[in-house]
């Protein structure tokens, strides 16, 4: 597979209906690196996820793949989702579809090789709201657009501080 393919042409359309939000950062490793990190240790570089596990543990990351995020925000909601993987390209596209209780998910990370020591990650989210979330999506969306995008954006920020300050991993190929 070729490790540069334009981010554009990789782009699978999200579903239409809901708040949608697209964020992305430079991280200077190379692409694969990056990739593995960001799906195997995502308790690590996030600040909701509090819980990350397979459904069906043993099993490999690809398609078809469940498991169950739990979040937590600041004032210590806690939301559960069900997830399944819907595309996965090593080391360019990863896309899942998260089921909760108020909305669902659809989160695709696509990586970009920039350079031998550089990956553009970017960020494409659509949340769908429920019953009554559907509404408010309808009525506030906008605002809750604004800070899911910024939310969004502080996740890969800090994606990025956390894989280049920790160290190198050695003997591991990273190209």
């Amino acid at each position: 597979m070729q490790e540069n393919f334009p981010v554009a042409a990789q782009k699978r359309h999200l579903q239409d209906a809901g708040i949608k939000s697209t964020v992305s950062v430079e991280i200077a490793l190379p692409i694969r690196e990056v990739f593995q990190y960001t799906l195997h240790n995502i308790k690590e570089w996030s600040s909701i996820v509090v819980e990350d596990e397979p459904l069906e543990p043993g099993q490999p990351v690809q398609v078809g793949y469940k498991f169950l995020t739990v979040t937590e925000e600041k004032n210590g909601h806690r939301m559960e989702f069900k997830g399944e993987v819907t595309q996965h390209e090593e080391p360019t596209v990863h896309t899942v579809k998260m089921i909760g209780q108020v909305f669902d998910i659809e989160a695709q990370y696509l990586f970009e090789k920039l350079g031998t020591m550089s990956t553009r990650v970017t960020q494409h989210s659509n949340v769908t709201g429920k019953g009554f979330f559907k509404l408010m999506f309808g009525l506030i969306g906008w605002l809750m657009q604004k800070q899911g995008c910024q939310q969004a954006q502080n996740e890969l920020d800090n994606l990025k501080r956390i894989m280049e300050e920790r160290p190198r991993q050695r003997n591991r190929p990273t190209e």
